[in-house]
C-alpha cells in the first residue's frame, strides 16, 4: 500500500502526481490500486489551491510499503509536529520506502532520516536547507534522490518523476514505460531542475556573491579555481567556500561549470561554430569534457541540442 502524508497547505500536485503514477501502474500490472492520503488529524485536508482531500489518521498498519510526504506551504508547520515525525520515523524503523516530494525534504530531515544522506528539495529551497541542515548532502540539481530506502524529489512536478522510478522498482521497466505513456510522461526526464530553475540565478547572478559570478562569467576561458574566485572575492579560500556553499547550496566549481554550460549552450544553439572551439573558448578545453557535462546537465550532447534548435 502506497501511503501519501498530507498536511493543511499541501501542494495538491505533490500528492496528486504520484497517486496517478501508482494508480495506473497497478491497473496496468492487472491489482486494484491500493493508495491512501494520510495526515496528523483526519478528514478533509486543505490544499494550498483551496482543494481538499479526504485522509485518515496515523493509524498503525503493516500494509504500508511506501510513504510518500507531499511538501507545499504548511511544510513547516509539518515539520515540527510531533506526532507527524513520530509517525514518518516510526514507518522508517520498520524498513518502509520513504519519500519526500518537493519540500516534503523538510519533514525527512527534521525526522532525522537524511542525515549523512543524499537529499535534493526544490531549487528555491536550497539556500535555507542547507543552512538548516548540514549534515544532508543536497544534490540541488537532482530531479530526484534514492540514498538507500530514503527517496526524495525535486520541485512538485518531480514527484511525478519519483513516482516513476518508484514504479520501475516495483512493477519493471514495461509498465513504468506504459505508465509514462498513459500519461503523456518522458519515462525518464533528462537533465537536472537547473534547466528549469536558473540555478543561482546564473545569467543575471545577484545576491552577496552576484559581482562575483558575474565576473566569472566574463572569465569563462580562465581556470577559475576556487583559489582564483576567492582571490577576486577578497577571502581565504576556506572561509570562500563555506560562505558560498550557505549562500547558493553548491560549490564554487559547480557553479563555474553551470556558467560554462549555459553560455557553451547558448553558443552550440544558435552559431555553427565549432564544437572544439566552443570547448575551448568557454573553459572546457577538451570537447570530450564539455560533452560530459551537457549530458549531466541535459541529458544529450551538444551536437543533439544543436540539431534540435536547427530543427525547431
Amino acid at each position: 500500500m502506497i501511503g501519501v502524508l498530507i498536511f493543511p497547505d499541501f501542494q495538491l500536485l505533490d500528492a496528486a502526481g504520484p497517486i496517478s503514477v501508482f494508480e495506473i501502474a497497478a491497473r496496468f500490472s492487472g491489482a486494484a490500486p491500493a493508495i491512501r492520503t494520510l495526515a496528523a488529524t483526519p478528514g478533509p485536508v486543505r490544499s494550498t489551491s483551496g482543494i481538499e482531500m479526504l485522509a485518515r489518521g496515523f493509524k498503525p498498519s503493516s500494509a504500508i510499503t511506501t510513504l510518500i510526504v507531499a511538501g507545499g506551504e504548511g511544510v513547516r508547520t509539518a515539520a515540527i509536529c510531533p506526532k507527524t515525525l513520530a509517525f514518518v520515523r516510526a514507518l522508517a524503523r520498520r524498513g518502509v520506502r520513504v519519500a519526500s516530494v518537493c519540500s516534503g525534504a523538510y519533514v525527512l530531515a527534521e525526522a532525522g532520516l537524511l542525515d549523512g544522506r543524499r537529499a535534493t528539495t526544490h531549487w528555491q529551497r536550497t539556500r535555507h536547507f542547507v543552512s538548516a541542515y548540514p549534515k544532508v548532502k543536497l544534490e540541488a540539481d537532482r530531479i530526484y534522490t534514492r540514498d538507500g530506502n530514503v527517496w526524495t524529489s525535486a520541485g512538485i512536478s518531480a514527484g511525478i518523476d519519483l513516482a516513476l522510478a518508484m514504479v520501475v522498482e516495483d512493477y519493471g521497466d514495461e509498465i513504468a514505460q506504459r505508465t509514462a505513456k498513459q500519461l503523456v510522461l518522458y519515462h525518464r526526464r533528462s537533465g537536472g531542475q537547473s534547466q528549469f530553475s536558473s540555478l543561482l540565478e546564473l545569467k543575471s547572478p545577484t545576491g552577496r556573491f552576484g559581482p562575483l559570478l558575474a565576473w566569472a562569467r566574463e572569465h569563462l576561458d580562465a581556470p577559475l579555481t576556487v583559489e582564483d574566485l576567492a582571490e577576486q572575492a577578497g577571502m581565504s579560500s576556506r572561509h570562500f567556500t563555506r560562505a558560498f556553499i550557505a549562500e547558493t547550496g553548491t560549490t564554487p566549481s559547480k557553479a563555474v561549470e553551470r556558467l560554462r554550460i549555459e553560455v557553451a549552450r547558448q553558443r552550440v544553439q544558435s552559431s555553427s561554430e565549432a564544437i572544439e572551439r566552443v570547448a575551448e573558448t568557454t573553459g572546457f578545453r577538451d570537447p570530450e569534457r564539455m560533452r560530459r557535462a551537457f549530458i549531466r546537465a541535459f541529458g544529450q550532447p551538444p551536437q543533439s541540442l544543436r540539431r534540435a534548435a536547427r530543427a525547431g
